[in-house]
């Protein structure tokens, strides 16, 4: 059994993942490159998955500096961010400020 359970800690996937399902209900999240390129104006932060490809990181890396966004790599792979939004993605722009330093603050 992991260790961080036995003392009452929450991974920070958990903590991330149950943000990222209220961050859905609120309607407060892009999905995708392309969306998220198209919308990083509006993003408050762009949270990336573990998983990510390095070119993808290199790329989103490259479009939130040019942006002047944080960029957030979380300790959730693709695989679990889909169980949560029903879309498998690894990149996720947050566009309520509140709820991305909710997220960023795990990280």
């Amino acid at each position: 059994m992991n260790s961080d359970l036995n003392q009452g800690k929450v991974p920070n996937c958990v903590n991330t993942l149950n943000t990222l399902g209220l961050c859905k209900r609120a309607g407060k999240i892009v999905t995708g490159f392309d969306a998220v390129v198209s919308d990083i104006a509006k993003a408050a932060g762009i949270l990336i998955a573990s998983d990510l490809s390095e070119k993808s990181k290199k790329e989103i890396a490259y479009h939130c500096n040019k942006n002047n966004k944080t960029l957030v790599e979380t300790d959730c792979t693709m695989s679990q961010i889909e169980g949560v939004l029903n879309k498998r993605t690894g990149i996720i722009a947050i566009l309520d400020g509140g709820l991305f330093k909710s997220l960023s603050r795990n990280y």
